[in-house]
Parts: structure tokens; C-alpha cells; sequence
């Protein structure tokens, strides 16, 4: 009997020793505030025996407008620090100028900007490429710029317009293109060809003409627009659009979750905010009176679905801005990389392994 009740006070004590084990292994979630101000997990340690380093506040650029605010979309600090940080990803500043053409009917002008643009060391890159900045910060010119043109045209407008600087500096361009049944064949045979060549890249904005989506269109018409869009360029083009180009300026919270259902992984807006980084998408939380044409995006919190556009014009006179901007990102985040390394070697590196080293 002595020794049945040894073995009992033996077997309780084991339990004991073991949830208390248990217990202090898993010690109180500390919550972390993300770029942007977003909430994450940073470590399971107990508070005792870890301390976040605080990271720096999100670069702001007197250049944007009051109300257009950085927004931030990476949900996850270490790795957001870690494809900023890694020797082969972008350069600390790399900018990114969106631009939309519609009718080119000054053919000047256009010449100007691209010339201007040229000239201040931009290059144009493709949607893939912007795609895989965004989502990773792979290595793209510092200065880069990705060229719209809206709308369905011949080849005419391309081999114009488009062509001698996909000739001379390899600058390819994205065409928004509108799948409706009705396009002449002649003018889908020649699109098609130029998708082949490699320089024009068909893109969808819908498939027709007229429409502007917004919360209130009904479940029909925005399934048409981006459903059946997909229809028409497996058909044509035999690929899978992954970007929208929304119809019009118009987009809202439905239309743009019913976009990420279906597939599509970047979403441009007609809103003239402002260039774009990794990371970094200038949006605006509320409607400004100054220009109240411009939809509010900040709410719907999916900055790669919302991405701002300049015109052609307001492009021209933005480049000077859009470089100096870039210039004072890359100052900003070398001064704060070591706030950026210190809290990625405390939180991430356990987990994320070491940032490679040059």
C-alpha cells in the first residue's frame, strides 16, 4: 500500500511538473503593429522574455495631396523585411509610374512624355513584372513605368504610337482591352498578332463599353464584366487575364472582392494619386471636395486591387515629383535599416532564417 501511494505522489507530480511545462511554453500572444498600422502576430515568447523593436513609420512624401495616404498591404512584417532587405531584390526607392493613355490624338504630346521620360532614366517594364515588384520586390529599374493604353484599336495605333520605342529601348506596353462579342474581326486578328510579337500585352476592361461598376451594380452585370472576360481571352488570346483595368473608374467593395474570387491579382483605378512602391500604394480614406470625381479606395483595403493611374497629362507634369519622391524613399529607408534589420534579427530570423549577405 506505502508503495502504491509513492507511485501515485510520483505519477501527480509528473502531471503537474508537465502542465506547468505546457503553461509557460505557451505564454501570451504579443501583438505587433504591422506597416500601416495592421495587427499580426510577431512571437509566441512571453512577454518576459522578448521586447519588439519598434519599426519605423511608413516613409510620407510632401508631394501627394493631403489626403492621399501611403497604404501598405504585406500582412506579414518578416517577410515584408525580408524581400525588402535581400541583396538581389529592388533597391531601396524603386518608384513605379502608372500611366493610361486613351485616345492619342496629340501625338506631340505623347512623344514629349515619352521622351521625358526616357530622359529622367525611366524604362518600362511589363505587368508581370509590376506584378511580381509588388507582390515580391523582385528587381526591376529603379525608375520604371508601366504604359496603359485603354480601349480596343488596331495595330495602327500601336505601330505609331507604341512600336519605335519598343524598337529602340524595348519599352512594352499593356492594352486594356474590352472583350465585347461585337469587335471586328480585323481588328481581334490584329491584336492577336500583336499579343503574339510580344510587346503588346492584352489586359481586361470588361466587355463592354458603357459600364461603371460600383456596390450597387447588381450581381449580374459585375459576374458579366469579369467573368465573361475571362471567357473571351481564353478564346482569343489563349491566356488568363490576371489584371483589371476597371471600366470606366468605376470599382467598389463587391465588384473588387467578386475580382479576387475569379482570379485577378491587380486592379487599376482612374485615380490620379501618385506613384507606387512595394509596399507603398498612395490611396484616399474619404472623399476630397477638390476632387470629387476621385472614388475614396483606402476603405476597401486591397491596395493592389486600387491602384492609383496618372493621364497622360498629368504624367508630363509629375515625372519631377514621381523622381524626387523616389529619391527621398530611398534616403528614408537606408537611414532606418537598421531599425528594419534589428527588429527582423529579434522577431523573424528564428523563423525566416538569416537575410542573405552580398
Amino acid at each position: 500500500m506505502k508503495k502504491h501511494r509513492t507511485n501515485i505522489k510520483r505519477i501527480s507530480y509528473c502531471v503537474s511538473s508537465l502542465l506547468i511545462f505546457i503553461l509557460n511554453s505557451c505564454g501570451p500572444f504579443i501583438p505587433s503593429t504591422l506597416p500601416g498600422g495592421v495587427t499580426g502576430t510577431a512571437s509566441s515568447q512571453p512577454v518576459e522574455q522578448l521586447t519588439i523593436p519598434a519599426l519605423p513609420a511608413v516613409y510620407q512624401s510632401q508631394f501627394l495631396n493631403p489626403l492621399d495616404v501611403p497604404h501598405t498591404y504585406m500582412q506579414d512584417n518578416c517577410l515584408h523585411l525580408r524581400n525588402k532587405w535581400k541583396p538581389t531584390s529592388a533597391a531601396p526607392g524603386t518608384v513605379v509610374m502608372i500611366i493610361m493613355f486613351k485616345e492619342i490624338s496629340n501625338p506631340n504630346r505623347f512623344h514629349k512624355l515619352m521622351t521625358e521620360l526616357h530622359a529622367q532614366n525611366f524604362e518600362a517594364i511589363t505587368t508581370k513584372q509590376f506584378l511580381f515588384f509588388m507582390e515580391r520586390n523582385i528587381r526591376i529599374p529603379f525608375r520604371s513605368v508601366l504604359l496603359i493604353q485603354d480601349g480596343n484599336f488596331e495595330s495602327k495605333n500601336f505601330d505609331e504610337n507604341f512600336r519605335p520605342y519598343w524598337d529602340s529601348l524595348g519599352w512594352p506596353v499593356v492594352n486594356g482591352w474590352v472583350g465585347h462579342f461585337d469587335v471586328p474581326r480585323s481588328m481581334l486578328k490584329q491584336n492577336v498578332e500583336l499579343e503574339k510579337e510580344g510587346w503588346v500585352d492584352h489586359q481586361s476592361l470588361g466587355v463592354t463599353t458603357d459600364t461603371v461598376l460600383s456596390d450597387d451594380t447588381s450581381k449580374t452585370v459585375i459576374t458579366r464584366e469579369l467573368g465573361d472576360s475571362l471567357t473571351e481571352f481564353a478564346d482569343h488570346y489563349g491566356k488568363t487575364p490576371y489584371a483589371f483595368i476597371w471600366p470606366n473608374g468605376g470599382f467598389a467593395l463587391r465588384p473588387v472582392q467578386a475580382a479576387r474570387q475569379l482570379g485577378y491579382q491587380l486592379g487599376f483605378t482612374s485615380n490620379s494619386r501618385g506613384p507606387v512602391m512595394y509596399n507603398w500604394v498612395p490611396l484616399a480614406n474619404v472623399i476630397d471636395p477638390e476632387r470629387s470625381q476621385l472614388i475614396p479606395e483606402g476603405q476597401i483595403n486591397d491596395p493592389l486591387m486600387t491602384l492609383p493611374r496618372y493621364s497622360a497629362d498629368e504624367a508630363l507634369d509629375a515625372i519631377d515629383f514621381v523622381r524626387v519622391m523616389g529619391q527621398e524613399a530611398a534616403i528614408y529607408q537606408k537611414a532606418n535599416k537598421s531599425l528594419d534589420l534589428n527588429y527582423y534579427n529579434v522577431v523573424c530570423k528564428s523563423t525566416y532564417g538569416e537575410i542573405p549577405i552580398p
